[in-house]
């Protein structure tokens, strides 16, 4: 099986790497708080914003052009 993921989710990787640096304690404050965020702004979880769906877009395009990342080519350390 083949793992490749858009370019775009390696930025989404760095982001969650910065929550991490976070101690435990705020880390879990951070994750309940955007999952409020959420709930409240779609607790179907269908919704997706302007730039969302651009992005979406933008990423299905770079894998119909195979612009993608190998699963074992990302540093997950």
């Amino acid at each position: 099986m083949r793992i490749e993921y858009s370019k775009k989710a390696v930025t989404t990787k760095q982001a969650m790497d910065l929550l991490e640096i976070l101690p435990e304690s705020e880390q879990n404050f951070a994750l309940e708080f955007i999952r409020k965020l959420v709930l409240v702004w779609d607790p179907d979880f269908t919704k997706v914003t302007p730039l969302e769906h651009a992005e979406i877009e933008r990423a299905e395009k770079e894998i119909e052009n195979g612009e993608t990342v190998k699963h074992e080519d990302i540093n997950w350390d």
